[in-house]
């Protein structure tokens, strides 16, 4: 490692081949060699040694509601990427709705990318939109270097993202197939949800029955049964309902192109604890109970369920009323989401390998960043530097995203993000962050 600048030292560095302590070696911004802890470290290089901390790749969020511009008192790339930063988070990538205007035209991801540019305290992607009326957008995103395309089944709860009928979808991957680009889903039913009760008020029982597993499972039957038609690649997002699982799984034996996804809440939270009234905790598909997480895991463990992603969807305080029909869907979890992930990992007997596995080597997979998701030569280095057995209780006025409401207040969770690292550069340690250093990203060619 003549050529080092940096050498980042641990008893315990997570590589594809395992947890061993290491030396990483790294120079112009990528890691050029992982190699024994004691070896010599030249003379020009620095050395960073953080004992017996973990240092696991930088985690990769590919979803995530940044809603800048236009929405910009909701949130915005400053607040965003600090927050994902201090919660061991490198690279995110931006969903196409909630700011105005959406990621739907080529002009419309260049004005996002110009904002974006020069407050982005991590690395920055972004998807596009599919809508009933822009198949025809979909070929210069995809050349433009967006990752993909999301598209709802059901309304997205904003009018200027209107959902998919089967028709459009049918269109719409049909398109996508066409240059093999990747549609991501939200999978609702809208007839389902029509014909759920809808009381409305504070009782979160209530809810839930509003958005039931039914609606999901259907949704995903036919996004299934269309891309086995069309050979299209497609992806979940968000899962939470359990009864879908043996659909995915059988489609998957069928060699339908198909990942999934779920997020923390769903694995950390549950139905039986929301307290009414208590919108924090509101998002669109719902937390379950405590039984159907059961299955998300045991889904996690077998490989059904691909990886763990925030989704990320933040909203100004006055939204989250007390009704949960009229409150914002969404829960803020970029800064929180690898304690509360790992807290109930270990719980369950999972180590932080398989944390890593979920939230940073396969969401990098997914979206075919090749150069994040592993601490090994030749990828970017990315660290995060965690205190797994350190333990903090959760105060949202130290939350770095914009509006700091939480389903987690109060919660105590384990890990403590003591450093990020953006390609050999430390952005935060101890919750002091530098000026931006993120780069925005496009789909490898």
């Amino acid at each position: 490692m003549s050529d080092a600048e940096l050498v980042l030292r641990s008893t315990r560095v997570i590589t594809p081949e395992g947890t061993r302590a290491a030396a990483v070696a790294v120079a112009a911004g990528r890691i050029t060699a992982v190699l024994p802890y004691d070896t010599e470290v030249p003379a020009a290089a620095r050395l960073e040694d953080v004992g017996d901390h973990v240092v696991l790749p930088g985690l990769v969020d590919t979803h995530v509601h940044v809603n800048d511009p236009g929405r910009t008192e909701w949130e915005g790339f400053w607040t965003a990427t600090r927050s994902a930063a201090a919660g061991g988070i490198t690279t995110l990538v931006d969903m196409p709705l909630n700011s105005l205007p959406p990621t739907t035209t080529v002009e419309n991801l260049r004005i996002k990318q110009d904002v974006a540019r020069d407050k982005a305290h991590i690395d920055v992607g972004f998807w596009g939109g599919a809508l009933p009326d822009n198949v025809k957008d979909l070929r210069p995103l995809h050349d433009a270097g967006v990752f993909g395309f999301k598209a709802f089944l059901s309304p997205s709860g904003v009018d200027e993202f209107p959902h998919l009928d089967q028709d459009r979808l049918a269109r719409s991957l049909a398109e996508t197939a066409g240059f093999d680009g990747l549609l991501i889903v939200h999978a609702e039913d809208p007839h389902h949800l029509a014909a759920a009760p809808q009381h409305g008020g504070p009782r979160y029982a209530d809810f839930l029955a509003s958005r039931p597993r039914d609606a999901e499972d259907t949704a995903i039957a036919g996004l299934i049964a269309q891309a086995r038609r069309l050979n299209a690649r497609v992806h979940v997002l968000h899962l939470s309902s359990s009864d879908a699982l043996p659909l995915i799984r059988a489609a998957r034996a069928e060699g339908v192109r198909v990942t999934v996804e779920t997020c923390p809440h769903y694995l950390t939270l549950t139905a039986e604890e929301v307290p009414d009234g208590a919108s924090e905790f509101k998002c669109c598909p719902p937390i379950r109970e405590a039984a159907n997480q059961d299955l998300l895991w045991e889904a996690l463990a077998d490989g059904t369920i691909d990886c763990v992603v925030t989704d990320h969807s933040p909203s100004t305080a006055d939204l989250k009323t007390a009704d949960f029909a009229t409150a914002w869907g969404g829960i803020s979890g970029l800064q929180l989401s690898l304690p509360a992930v790992w807290t109930e990992a270990r719980k369950r007997g999972y180590g932080l390998e398989d944390v890593v596995r979920w939230m940073s080597e396969r969401t990098a997979a997914l979206v075919g960043l090749g150069q994040k998701g592993a601490i090994e030569a030749g990828r970017d280095a990315d660290f995060a530097v965690l205190a797994p057995d350190e333990t903090f209780t959760v105060d949202p006025a130290g939350l770095q995203h914009r509006n700091r409401v939480t389903a987690y207040a109060g919660k105590t969770l384990y890990g403590v993000v003591k450093s990020t690292w953006l390609r050999g550069e430390r952005i935060v340690a101890d919750g002091r962050f530098t000026e931006p250093k993120g780069t925005l990203l496009s789909r490898p060619e």
